[in-house]
């Protein structure tokens, strides 16, 4: 997987918006106000850090050694995932989650402006 379909599956999301906050290299995808990707784009393999469930993440960290709590953020909560030798479909199944465990964190006019837009 390459950072360009990451990029075009994130942007078909509702709400979604692209900027690059920090450097030039840290994509950042945004739902509403709040970040729920970041992908560092000059890095290859391809690296993600996506929000998830905190259970989920313990799950995921002791199946897969190419997810590990995210460098700079709450281990807890964000995970970092170098897509290579991962399946497509648990790359989406996380961007899917970390979109939605943001989206429902918003307030409730946030929601309401995104879902109608």
């Amino acid at each position: 997987m390459d950072a360009n379909e990451v990029l075009e599956y994130c942007l078909a999301k509702k709400g979604v918006t692209e900027s690059f906050p920090f450097d030039n290299e840290t994509l950042v995808m945004k739902v509403g106000p709040k970040m729920f990707l970041l992908m560092a784009l000059e890095k290859q393999p391809l690296s993600i850090n996506v929000k998830t469930d905190p259970e989920w993440s313990a799950e995921l960290r002791e199946q897969h050694p190419q997810i590990t709590g995210a460098f700079h953020m709450n281990k807890t909560h964000w995970n970092s995932v170098m897509t290579d030798g991962l399946k497509r479909d648990l790359i989406f199944k996380l961007i899917d989650q970390s979109y939605d465990l943001v989206f429902q964190s918003l307030t409730k006019k946030a929601k309401e402006e995104i879902e109608i837009s």
